[in-house]
C-alpha cells in the first residue's frame, strides 16, 4: 500500500483548503443564523467559483462533468472539504445527491441519466434518498412496510417514510418500496424514481434534530406516500434490486462519510488546541498548560491518525479487492471514526466553555448534528455484531496453536 499524494492531488488539495479558509469558512456565522433560502444565493456564487476552478463534482466521472478521482482521492478532497459544515455542498459532492448520482450512472437508462442524472451532477437541481421508516429499524433495509404495486403500466405507492435527507426543494426521491413480496427477503425491494411534485407525495415537516428543523439541503424530511402513480420506467435497475444497488451505494459512500468526518475532526481539533494557547486562565496561564487537556490534546490527536489511515486502507481494499473483500475494512471504520469524531468534537466543546455551546463557533452545529454519525448507515452496534460474527466464524473450522 503506498499512499502517496499525487503532485497533482497535491495541488488541488492546497487549491480546496485555502478555498475552504478564505470562502467558505467566513460564511459560518452568517449560515448558523439565516435559512438555507437566505443563504442560496451566496452559495451559488461560490459554485460558480469552484466551477470556474475545475475542481466541481470531484467524485464523478469526467464523462459526466466531474473531475473524476478514484476512491481514495476523493476521500483525501472530502476529509478538506468536511472542516465546514458548506464544504460538500459547494464543491457540488454532497448526500445524498452523490450517492444518488452514483446509482443512476450505474443503473439508470438513458432517459433517466438524461432527465436526472446530468442536472444533478451539474447542481441544477437537488434529489433526496427515501429508504428508512418510521416504526421499522433502518439499520435493517430489507424491513420496508412501504409498497409499490403495479397497476397497468405504473406503480402506486403508498408508505410512511422519514429522515429523508434534503427532501425540502428536491425535485425527486429514490424510494425503496416492496415490489415483490412473495421473493426472499433481499430481492422483495425496488429503487423507483418519484418527482416530488407528484401527487401523493406528500412532505409532512421537517423534524426538529435537536431543535432545528432546518430547511432545503440542510434538513431531514418526514415523508407520506398516499397512492402516488408513477410510471414503471422510473424503475431504477432491475425490479426485487434494490437492496442489492443499495449496497453498492452504502459502501463507497461509507468512506466518504468517514473522510468527511476526519475534516471534521481536523476542524475541531484546531480550534480546541487554539483555544487552549489562548485562554487565559490566571497570570501568565493558559488553558494548554493543564495537564487533562494536554492529555485530551494528545488523545485525539493519535486517535484521529489511526481513524485517518484506518480510512485509506479500506478506500485502498475497496478500489483493489472490491465491495465484499474490503467488508470488514468499512465495518471497522463505520464505529471507529463515528466515535472518534464525537469524542474530539466533545472535548473541543469542553474546552471552549459557554463559547463551545453557542453558535458563535462552528462546535455547536457538528454536536448537534453529528452525533447521528453513531446511527445513521447502520448503528454502530449493527456494524460490530455483523464484524464480530464475520471474523468469529473464520475461526470454526481451523485450529490455533
Amino acid at each position: 500500500m503506498d499512499f502517496t499524494i499525487s503532485e497533482k492531488m497535491q495541488a488541488i488539495l492546497a487549491l480546496i483548503n485555502e478555498f475552504v479558509d478564505r470562502e467558505l469558512i467566513p460564511l459560518e456565522r452568517e449560515f448558523a443564523t439565516k435559512s438555507f433560502a437566505q443563504m442560496e444565493p451566496t452559495l451559488n456564487a461560490k459554485r460558480d467559483m469552484v466551477k470556474k476552478m475545475e475542481l466541481w463534482a470531484p467524485n464523478h466521472p469526467v464523462e459526466y462533468g466531474g473531475m473524476g478521482l478514484t476512491l481514495v482521492e476523493h476521500g483525501l478532497v472530502s476529509e478538506a472539504l468536511g472542516r465546514s459544515p458548506l464544504g460538500h455542498y459547494v464543491f457540488g459532492c454532497h448526500a445524498p445527491d452523490a450517492g444518488n448520482a452514483e446509482i443512476l450512472a450505474l443503473h439508470g437508462s438513458k432517459e433517466q441519466k438524461e432527465k436526472y442524472l446530468a442536472p444533478i451532477i451539474d447542481g441544477r437541481i437537488r434529489s433526496c434518498f427515501s429508504m428508512t421508516e418510521v416504526d421499522l429499524p433502518g439499520s435493517n433495509p430489507v424491513m420496508l412496510d412501504t409498497t409499490a404495486v403495479k397497476d397497468g403500466g405504473n406503480y402506486v405507492i403508498n408508505g410512511h417514510k422519514w429522515y429523508t435527507t434534503a427532501a425540502d426543494g428536491a425535485k425527486f426521491a429514490i424510494v425503496m418500496a416492496v415490489t415483490n413480496p412473495e421473493q426472499p427477503p433481499y430481492l422483495r425491494a425496488s429503487m423507483i424514481i418519484v418527482p416530488t411534485d407528484t401527487p401523493g407525495f406528500n412532505l409532512v415537516r421537517n423534524i426538529p434534530v435537536m431543535g432545528h428543523a432546518g430547511d432545503g439541503y440542510f434538513s431531514h424530511a418526514e415523508i407520506l406516500y398516499q397512492n402516488c402513480v408513477v410510471p414503471q420506467e422510473n424503475l431504477l435497475g432491475g425490479e426485487g434490486h434494490g437492496f442489492v444497488i443499495a449496497q453498492e451505494r452504502l459502501g463507497p459512500g461509507r468512506i466518504h462519510h468517514c473522510m468527511r468526518w476526519l475534516g471534521i475532526c481536523n476542524r475541531a481539533f484546531d480550534l480546541m488546541c487554539h483555544r487552549a494557547c489562548h485562554r487565559q486562565m490566571g497570570p501568565g496561564k493558559t488553558l494548554a498548560s493543564k495537564q487533562i487537556v494536554q492529555q485530551w490534546v494528545a488523545d485525539c490527536a493519535a486517535k484521529i491518525q489511526a481513524a485517518r489511515l484506518m480510512v485509506l486502507h479500506a478506500a485502498w481494499a475497496m478500489e483493489t479487492k472490491g465491495h465484499k473483500e474490503a467488508r470488514d475494512e468499512v465495518s471497522m471504520i463505520k464505529f471507529v471514526v463515528a466515535n472518534t469524531m464525537s469524542e474530539v468534537v466533545d472535548k473541543a466543546l469542553q474546552v471552549h466553555g459557554g463559547l463551545g455551546m453557542t453558535d458563535d463557533t462552528v462546535l455547536a452545529f457538528f454536536f448537534r448534528h453529528e452525533r447521528a454519525a453513531r446511527i445513521y448507515d447502520g448503528a454502530d452496534e449493527v456494524h460490530k455484531v455483523s464484524l464480530a460474527r464475520r471474523i468469529l466464524k473464520r475461526y470454526e473450522n481451523i485450529s490455533v496453536r
